[in-house]
């Protein structure tokens, strides 16, 4: 039986310049297996990046030198009007300087009157373009005047169609060795109350093609659920638990605001419009608005106002009761709750910890419809409010959770 040798006798029983040759073929093996481990890991590493200076764009921090060169870009914008089945609407386009057919994605504004001219929708969709996506921003109209209702899904699967059309062109026009085909997906990332109505775009079978992946941030799962917990500052999770925390005023005056007739007598109709003007300058916070809005309200009207400003009255809560009772099928209208199942879209889950507006058990629901093969993250983070990256402290972990989910949809929608 033959001895045995070890494969370092071996070796060294080679001739000097045999070892050598052998030592700089292992060596060079060695660097050929980093460069390509390397070469396959950096879009996903240069996601990781790119998140970070998302986030920190979007928090206005400023962006470390070196990763500003490596990660962005300047930007250009364009203001558009597009067209869609419930009429023209605004929107704007945001796009990478230095790369015209860079992929595409929708970004949705939540409920808020400034509509696509947010600050902070500004901040986030330019801090996205900047690191090489094209960013289109539609105005939804009922959603900006405080209007949650299904006209916004046909809206959100118009724009998407749109846009999708739209990158295929953008596409064409650059393409040297392929042919573009006629529509392109993209992502489509709502904020919201946006988000639950992305889902819902996403489920129908007439945007269903135009929708590359679905992102959800503070959305809502059943809209009946999310009213019920702006009265009783509870919200069921699957588990039978619940999510207690005490409701922000804005959710429940959205619906006051939105259904003001359900809180105004019929015959107090001459009511309606100046209590509207305090809800909407109450809302806008525009304080000298409210304030002279009141003004101009008779003693009567006066206390109805103040009554629905405090949506801790237990007279007011019992009128929300009452209110949601009157709208069980327009809630259901705006609610993924029922629709996620079957869905095949991808979608990325995203709630703060200590959300109280849409409180995050709802993402918690969510994710316990989709499909495993549909839910690609979910993530309720501390380092999150609402839609607002003000949470209260955070660990480096949960920053670092945070990094990796947006560097997911980053790798995703740069994902051909």
């Amino acid at each position: 039986m033959a001895p045995d040798h070890s494969i370092a006798e071996l070796a060294h029983r080679l001739p000097p310049a045999r070892r050598r040759n052998h030592r700089h073929k292992l060596a060079a093996l060695f660097l050929l297996i980093v460069l390509l481990l390397s070469v396959l890991a950096w879009p996903f590493v240069r996601a990781h990046l790119q998140a970070v200076a998302v986030l920190d764009l979007v928090a206005n921090k400023p962006v470390p030198w070196l990763l500003h060169k490596t990660t962005t870009e300047p930007i250009t914008t364009q203001d558009l009007t597009i067209p869609t089945s419930k009429g023209p609407i605004r929107a704007r386009l945001y796009e990478p300087q230095n790369h015209p057919n860079a992929p595409a994605i929708v970004v949705l504004h939540g409920v808020h009157h400034l509509g696509i001219d947010e600050p902070r929708l500004i901040a986030f969709a330019s801090a996205m373009s900047s690191c090489g996506l094209r960013v289109l921003t539609p105005e939804l109209p009922d959603i900006k005047d405080y209007h949650v209702g299904a006209n916004s899904i046909a809206t959100i699967g118009d724009s998407a169609a749109w846009l999708a059309q739209n990158q295929a062109v953008t596409e064409k026009s650059q393409a040297k060795f392929y042919t573009a085909p006629a529509s392109v997906p993209v992502g489509v990332m709502g904020l919201s109350f946006s988000g639950g109505l992305a889902l819902l775009a996403a489920s129908d079978p007439q945007w269903h093609h135009s929708i590359k992946f679905v992102v959800a941030i503070g959305s809502q799962d059943e809209m009946a659920r999310v009213a019920t917990f702006y009265r009783t500052g509870e919200d069921p999770l699957p588990t039978g638990a619940s999510e207690r925390l005490a409701p922000h005023e804005y959710g429940a005056l959205v619906l006051e605001y939105e259904h003001l007739e359900d809180f105004i007598p019929p015959d107090q109709a001459a009511d309606l419009a100046p209590i509207r003007a305090v809800l909407r300058a109450h809302l806008y916070e525009d304080w000298p608005g409210e304030k002279t809005a009141l003004a101009a309200l008779t003693p009567a009207q006066l206390t109805l106002a103040h009554q629905l400003i405090d949506t801790t009255s237990p007279i007011t809560r019992a009128q929300l009761a009452h209110a949601e009772t009157l709208h069980i099928e327009d809630m259901a209208g705006v609610s993924p709750h029922g629709h996620l199942k079957q869905l095949t879209t991808p979608v990325y889950l995203l709630h703060g910890a200590g959300d109280n507006i849409i409180p995050s058990a709802e993402t918690v629901w969510m994710a316990e419809e989709l499909p495993a093969a549909s839910l690609q993250a979910e993530l309720i983070s501390p380092v999150l409010s609402h839609i607002n990256l003000d949470g209260a402290n955070p660990t480096a972990m949960d920053q670092w959770r945070l990094v990796h989910f947006f560097a997911l949809i980053l790798h995703a929608a740069e994902s051909r």
